[in-house]
């Protein structure tokens, strides 16, 4: 992968906000939870976020009405971490030779180490680090810093009889992380860690070459310093990794303007059990027969490792605003996503949530007092009395926009004429602002509750438009009869949002919630309810995953989703490019 000299510049070494900085027990940094309050309300703690420090008093009053859910503390139900870590099946001779190539200190087995690399953020997975324990985790960690480790440990997992596990963020949730059980040979998980440089920048040619371990939010922040941006940013990427987007095919918040991580990645490099995968030289389009790189796309960790890959970078946006409509039902909103889809002008990022989810977000609002009380007040007044939009029926979509002025104020003028013509109201930049940073706030929520007895966990897809409305019903309706044949205790929590617009469909995000009081195996049965889910989800037309990828968590779907011939291809891809299974992870 060559970058011409003359036009590149190598950036300095990546921010040291590194793993020292995340909570081992739940999601995000050590340093940001949702506590509660010795006066009932709830907080997010630190002051990385907009709602860091604000007292929450509608929250927990809500989760109570909503879930039928006492909310009082259960350590029985949040559990103590960390439990207990299967022993390590101690690879000597691979670790010996691993520490010669790589040092001592780049070679681990302590048994938390061990545990991180071994589960992702699924209920379960954060289940059973606080109760019974994973029942097989990595037996060594490693953490190589170039390509060249990366190919030495790959020789030495084949002389040694090893598995290889690539390890980025750890953010998945598809069990992708999960260790075979019945994996007879030790499994050692390969930290991308160290690889996290941008190795050159290519700003003539709006090219950057970024290491697969690299994070999203230091990639966000050293493109910046040079005035250029990825434009990726999934819900995850504050801890998710380059090489991770590629091996789930996943998709960002601001794909509208920027695209996918497919589009985005030009060339990749990564290690295989053959060897390296790289090219000569980057193009911006070829025919040369099929491309072993677009393999490496939803991957999963079974075929290679990928060390770096060469992306398209944008220059930073002249103007950026935030904006939020509220619409009269979520079906007038869609009906605006389906015009805005035709129109070939969508924002950056645009996001319509339910009737229930707008609700959780107005208990994300910090007490009213004085002045701000009476504001509030006449706001409600207005939006209800005045416009007449029904409290348990209306639903917000917030809105990004990023470009030039001219293209911000083109898509600007598009959405007011096509929302107007559906009913909407203009809710404004600050509450615009608030919806889209409420997605990085709301896998800090599911930890929360889960010390209260709610077991909440998301799941996505993609559907047709003509199927979407359906496909929401359907998805919601089953979530409710399962959960009253199951036993569970007050209605269930299952809201959506549409996340992503197409030409062709959207994709549709859930958040599924379930009070665990007097269940015998709650997670059994919040897995049951799931499973459940993505099976009308399948019978509405809809994608066994959008973005989250298949892992362990899924797999099972698959022969729903491709012909005994495909599944025949994947099995023989799989043969031919790592005949003795060395990234034997298990998934797909």
């Amino acid at each position: 992968m060559i970058a011409d000299p003359a036009t590149r510049i190598v950036p300095g070494p990546p921010p040291t906000d590194g793993d020292d900085q995340l909570a081992p027990d739940v999601w995000g940094f050590k340093d940001t939870r949702f506590v509660l309050l010795p006066n009932g309300n709830a907080m997010l703690t630190g002051g990385r976020y907009a709602l860091s420090g604000t007292e929450l008093p509608a929250l927990v009053p809500w989760v109570r009405q909503v879930l039928a859910n006492p909310f009082v503390e259960r350590p029985a139900s949040a559990g103590k971490f960390p439990a207990p870590v299967p022993a390590a099946r101690a690879p000597e001779a691979f670790l010996a030779a691993a520490a010669q190539r790589l040092g001592k200190a780049q070679v681990s087995t302590d048994p938390l180490v061990r545990m991180r690399r071994g589960h992702g953020h699924t209920l379960d997975e954060m289940y059973e680090i606080k109760h019974h324990g994973l029942h097989r985790v990595p037996d060594a960690v490693v953490f190589p810093g170039t390509t060249d480790d990366v190919v030495a440990l790959v020789q030495l997992a084949d002389a040694h009889q090893v598995v290889l596990v690539p390890y980025g963020g750890g953010t998945n949730v598809s069990e992708a992380l999960r260790c075979p059980e019945d994996e007879p040979r030790p499994i050692v998980a390969v930290d991308m860690g160290r690889m996290n440089r941008i190795r050159w920048i290519d700003k003539e040619n709006r090219l950057a070459c970024i290491e697969g371990g690299a994070v999203g939010r230091h990639i966000t922040s050293q493109l910046a310093e040079h005035g250029l941006t990825l434009g990726h940013e999934p819900d995850s990427y504050e801890f998710s990794t380059l090489g991770g987007w590629v091996a789930t095919n996943a998709s960002g918040m601001k794909k509208n303007r920027y695209g996918n991580i497919e589009d985005l990645v030009v060339d990749l490099e990564a290690v295989t059990a053959g060897g390296v995968i790289r090219r000569a030289a980057t193009t911006p389009r070829e025919s040369v027969g099929p491309d072993p790189r677009r393999w490496l796309f939803g991957s999963e960790g079974t075929l290679g490792i990928v060390t770096s890959a060469i992306v398209k970078v944008f220059p930073l946006p002249e103007r950026v605003e935030h904006d939020a409509l509220l619409f009269p039902s979520f079906e007038a909103g869609v009906a605006f996503l389906h015009d805005l889809s035709r129109s070939g002008v969508a924002p950056a990022s645009v996001r319509l949530v339910d009737n229930l989810q707008f609700q959780l977000s107005q208990t994300l609002r910090g007490p009213a007092t004085g002045l701000n009380a009476y504001k509030r007040r006449a706001e409600r007044w207005f939006v209800t009395k005045v416009r007449g939009l029904e409290p348990t029926k209306m639903v917000a979509c917030t809105l990004l926009y990023e470009g030039t002025t001219d293209e911000v104020a083109r898509e600007m003028a598009t959405v007011q004429r096509l929302s107007k013509a559906r009913g909407a109201m203009r809710a404004g930049s600050e509450n615009g602002k608030k919806g889209y940073q409420l997605t990085f706030g709301i896998a800090y929520i599911r930890d929360f509750v889960l010390q209260y007895g709610v077991l909440a966990e998301s799941l996505e897809t993609s559907v047709e438009w003509s199927r979407a409305l359906e496909l929401c019903a359907r998805v919601k309706a089953r979530v409710a009869r399962e959960a009253t044949e199951r036993g569970v205790k007050g209605p269930p929590f299952i809201t959506c949002r549409i996340s992503q617009i197409y030409p062709t469909g959207v994709c549709i995000y859930f958040y599924l919630g379930l009070n665990d009081d007097d269940l015998t195996d709650p997670v059994g049965t919040y897995g049951a309810i799931e499973n459940a889910a993505r099976d009308e989800i399948l019978q509405c037309g809809g994608a066994l995953s959008h973005h989250h990828g298949v892992g362990k968590r899924r797999r099972g779907f698959l022969p729903a989703v491709h012909t005994p011939v495909a599944l025949d291809w994947l099995r023989a891809l799989k043969q031919s490019v790592d005949p003795k299974n060395i990234f034997g992870i298990g998934n797909l």
